[in-house]
């Protein structure tokens, strides 16, 4: 069957936005279609750095008619109803059928759609596509009232071989769909007509395009792996460039330039990031932890002497370099210490103060969590976190700001900081990501979770936290960095005591900031466990505790809590925990009275030998809960309540609870609550689900 080939052919599109611009036309152009009625086998799009591709494959010549039913109004509706009925509708209302139901007689239409040439339907999809494609940025140019990422210069329409009739009124002029396009824009520019994919993707390939992005990837890293080999280098891996690059050319050709050696004395993150980030180059490991005096570019012109291009790529690299090593110079003539008055003039937030301010709090707080923290002395605490941010006032990370914190480290061993602090300053940022690592030093941990506790705590004094997908200030990653350093480091905090601190240095007075920013932690928790296939209702049951405030000690009484719970007594327990708290509620209700855990239960009163057993039990079961939990033997606590679940189990099998007589009655309830309430002691029962 046919095939449809639309290409959208125009200036450059940023990298970054081509896949997400051809996968949102492929469901454009799937939605459509389906609207319209026409089946099609398959649908894929393509995109280079000047156009984006789809092609779908067995579209029918004809347009499959289709039955179409459309209910109306009732039969005694308001004139201006039936009126409004039948102008959505291609019939009359004597074509009209009546239909009764329950609630009157209503109009119903039916008509036959479709049944037409297929190709007359596409023109309509392909302008109406055209028209919807969304972009994070577009422009107008000229006089046009069009909007496209970049100026639009042909569209190529082509179905069952001939192209579609139609155009995109541009508000200058008429863009008409053709069977033309051309190839490389230096290399092959001239225009030529297709027929099919086929046809348009062989004769590109001859004019010096790669319309699969796929296929230019793997292009540019066999062509990598090939120099690499001959030139004895190290093969470079870095997935997001080699993505990047290729949505930069139609036609790669990967070609090896060198570095001035006077460059190669400067830091390697600084040499990696002016050619990754600045000029999309590869850097090369020399497999020692250094760099290699080459670089790999990748140009979208092929040349017999591409000797002229690689010198072109040295010189704009030198500039760049260059001028990395005139901040590195300038920057190493003055002390970080005294770089740290200079954060008075930068500006953290409007309503939290300068920068200079906010490592005032940092280094407070810092100092403080020291104490709790073995093997962090509190002089080094404090000196890193002074000095933490100091390289914000550097040239280098002027130029650069994603080197801050890697700079600080540096310069920081150029001037004789201790190797402790210099770590801190370089890993105070982190964890910036689930892949990135924790700090594991003493002093680096307390230094990257001083500084983010204060932006959480400052964050919530303003009234500026997360909502739904929002998180302009990052708050979710500070909090899961937060949680990681705590639990890869196995550090006991009272949270709730460190939030008070916080609170505390920020001047904040509001009592239920704590609360609401517990609860946060409660949640990315809940979010950084779910990896492990920890439920949330877990979670929630453990830190609804009074004592739930340290994270390491919440985590391993969920990981005790989870198999405790899908073990058979653990079930069980649930069961009888639940039925009891079902029996109490309904009764509380009903008599308007409270039945708590821990109202005196009458012995003398208990009739039945089983709740005398279930009574001794629970006696026994509280203060050994108690204690386990206590000794941290979470497993131990569990394992207590298991051996509750013999007695439970024949209570319910042999007791009444609602008696006639009241005082039986009364002392059974609240023995079911004191249940409850020695259940509660290892984690709250009531919070989870299923």
């Amino acid at each position: 069957m046919p095939e449809l080939l639309v290409e959208y052919r125009s200036e450059e599109i940023p990298a970054r936005m081509q896949r997400q611009a051809a996968d949102e036309l492929a469901r454009l152009f799937e939605t459509a279609l389906k609207e319209a009625n026409l089946e099609f086998e398959s649908i894929s799009s393509f995109a280079t750095p000047r156009r984006l591709v789809v092609q779908i494959t067995d579209v029918p010549v004809s347009q499959p008619p289709r039955e179409i039913e459309r209910k109306g109004p009732r039969t005694d509706a308001p004139e201006k109803a039936l009126a409004g009925f039948l102008g959505s509708v291609p019939i009359t209302i004597d074509q009209c059928e009546t239909q009764e139901d329950k609630k009157g007689t209503f109009y119903v239409a039916r008509w036959t759609e479709g049944g037409g040439k297929s190709r007359d339907v596409l023109s309509e999809i392909v302008r109406d596509v055209t028209l919807g494609l969304s972009w994070p940025k577009s422009m107008r140019w000229s006089a046009t009232s069009f909007r496209w990422v970049r100026p639009l210069h042909g569209i190529l329409a082509v179905f069952d071989g001939a192209p579609l009739a139609g155009s995109i009124d541009t508000g200058d002029g008429e863009l008409v769909f053709s069977d033309t396009t051309c190839g490389h824009r230096f290399m092959a520019p001239d225009a030529f007509s297709v027929s099919d994919f086929s046809d348009f993707s062989e004769k590109l390939r001859a004019a010096r395009v790669l319309v699969d992005d796929a296929e230019r990837q793997q292009n540019i890293r066999a062509q990598m792996a090939d120099m690499c080999a001959a030139n004895s280098l190290e093969v470079p891996e870095d997935d997001a460039l080699y993505r990047e690059v290729s949505g930069l050319v139609e036609w790669p050709t990967v070609l090896l330039g060198s570095i001035d050696a006077d460059f190669m004395e400067l830091p390697r993150e600084v040499l990696t990031t002016s050619m990754r980030e600045h000029q999309k180059y590869f850097a090369i490991s020399d497999g020692n932890d250094g760099l290699d005096p080459k670089f790999a570019f990748v140009s979208n012109v092929e040349t017999e002497h591409p000797e002229a291009i690689v010198s072109g790529n040295e010189r704009v690299l030198r500039a760049r370099l260059s001028d990395a090593k005139y901040f590195w110079d300038l920057d190493l003539g003055t002390l970080l210490e005294d770089r740290v008055s200079g954060l008075e003039g930068i500006v953290f937030h409007a309503k939290l103060g300068s920068v200079g301010e906010k490592v005032s709090r940092v280094v407070e707080l810092a100092g403080w969590l020291s104490e709790f923290v073995e093997g962090a002395s509190r002089d080094a605490v404090e000196r890193a976190a002074r000095l933490a941010k100091a390289d914000l006032a550097t040239g280098m990370v002027g130029e650069f700001p994603e080197l801050q914190g890697v700079m600080g480290r540096y310069y920081a061993v150029a001037q004789n900081e201790s190797a402790e602090i210099a770590d801190a300053i370089a890993q105070h940022y982190a964890p910036l990501g689930p892949a990135d690592q924790c700090p594991k030093a003493p002093v680096s941990a307390v230094v990257a979770l001083a500084d983010k506790l204060d932006t959480l705590v400052g964050f919530w004094s303003i009234d500026e936290k997360p909502t739904g997908s929002k998180d302009p200030f990052a708050l979710r990653r500070a909090a899961l960095g937060v949680i990681r350093i705590l639990l890869e480091n196995r550090i006991r905090l009272d949270l709730q005591q460190v939030l008070q601190e916080a609170r505390r240095i920020h001047g904040c007075a509001d009592g239920e900031l704590d609360g609401n920013l517990l609860q946060f932690f409660a949640d990315r928790l809940n979010a950084h466990l779910r990896d492990e296939g920890v439920q949330h209702d877990h979670i929630g049951a453990v830190f609804a505790l009074p004592d739930a405030s340290d994270l390491v000690g919440v985590v391993d009484r969920v990981r005790a809590l989870g198999p405790f719970l899908t073990s058979d007594d653990g079930a069980n327990l649930l069961t009888a925990y639940r039925r009891s708290a079902n029996i109490v509620r309904a009764e509380e209700k009903k008599d308007s009275s409270t039945y708590s855990g821990d109202d005196y239960i009458n012995d003398a009163a208990l009739q039945e030998a089983v709740e005398i057993a279930l009574i001794m039990q629970l006696d026994a079961a509280e203060p050994a809960v108690a204690e386990a939990v206590a000794q941290e033997d979470f497993a131990g606590s569990m394992q207590v309540l298991a051996e509750l679940r013999g007695p439970l189990d024949d209570f319910f099998d042999q007791v009444t609870v609602n008696v006639d007589d009241s005082a039986t009655r009364a002392n059974r309830l609240r023995l079911l609550a004191r249940i409850q309430k020695v259940m509660n002691n290892a984690a709250d029962f009531s919070k989870i689900e299923g």
